[in-house]
């Protein structure tokens, strides 16, 4: 009868060691959930990046000024971006673009999310003009003299061939 007690727990055991091996291999086993076009990022949870894109689109049709930080006087393309990331996230920006593309954090093209700042060679010079991404492949920006703050497609011949860089700006 002893030897009879153990073969029956001896087998217990066994069961249970391999229900407990299903159970923790079953997590292996599992498929990865699709990845997005876009990367996890802050501006997935914080509503204040993506902010940046809706005071951005508010200001389409407001006249470029070279200069120009205000609605009322007009925007040149830095000026644009320093009003709109003031207003909609606190942080003050430098006036020069070549100060402000070295705020925030590169990221690839295909990682752009509402709020990040996109950067052209429109004269050649790197970084000679920019905007904001809004989604959707479109950014808003300040074309030049004569024209109007607009929203354009990144993948357009003309912007996609100057695309140099962009950055996610961190809000402290």
């Amino acid at each position: 009868m002893h030897g009879l007690c153990l073969q029956y727990i001896s087998m217990g055991s066994t069961i249970l060691i391999i229900a407990l091996l299903c159970v923790t291999l079953t997590g292996c086993t599992t498929q990865p959930t699709a990845k997005s076009n876009y990367t996890t990022n802050q501006q997935v949870n914080n509503p204040g990046l993506a902010e940046i894109s809706l005071h951005a689109i508010s200001l389409v049709g407001i006249p470029y000024r070279y200069g120009g930080n205000t609605p009322t006087a007009g925007f040149d393309c830095s000026g644009l971006i320093r009003y709109v990331v003031k207003r909609a996230i606190g942080m003050r920006l430098p006036r020069t673009l070549y100060e402000i593309r070295q705020h925030g954090t590169p990221l690839a093209q295909e990682n752009l999310a509402p709020g990040d700042l996109v950067f052209f060679n429109t004269n050649g010079k790197p970084d000679s003009h920019a905007g904001i991404y809004v989604g959707k492949g479109r950014f808003v920006h300040a074309p030049s003299t004569g024209g109007r703050v607009r929203l354009e497609q990144l993948n357009t011949t003309y912007w996609a061939t100057r695309f140099t860089q962009a950055r996610r700006l961190s809000p402290s």
